[in-house]
């Protein structure tokens, strides 16, 4: 994890898309570059790393996180939400929890598995080196 909750690597990839917006002003370096507003960059680094990184084994899809942060950042940032579309938001939140939720339990049944199968194979070798003593 980079220091500030995403993978560098990952940096390029979310920013493409729009998942990780790097909100940036005009001049300021004097070669005609953009310079990033540190603050404002290293705090959305930050929460989008702590909600990026979760969804990773989900496997949303780049707009699916894009799509939640939005809600979330929404949700979030204006007490003024009217009724109808703050429950709007909400359901697009919703409707992602239950998807994580049959998501967690399909990884539940893959790690049941995997976990059977290493106990097999660990009483496969300890059978093995026991027969090697005898």
């Amino acid at each position: 994890m980079g220091a500030r909750g995403v993978e560098p690597d990952d940096l390029h990839y979310l920013a493409a898309p729009g998942v990780l917006r790097l909100d940036r002003v005009e001049g300021g370096n004097g070669g005609g570059v953009p310079d990033v507003r540190r603050t404002q960059v290293d705090d959305h680094l930050v929460r989008v790393g702590s909600v990026v990184e979760p969804m990773k084994p989900l496997g949303l899809t780049l707009d699916q996180m894009r799509d939640l942060l939005d809600a979330t950042d929404r949700l979030d940032a204006d007490a003024a939400l009217g009724a109808e579309e703050r429950e709007a938001l909400l359901e697009r939140v919703r409707a992602y929890q239950r998807e994580a939720a049959a998501q967690v339990e399909k990884l539940r049944v893959q790690l049941s598995r995997a976990e059977d199968f290493e106990g097999t194979l660990r009483a496969r070798l300890e059978q093995d080196a026991h027969t090697a003593r005898g």
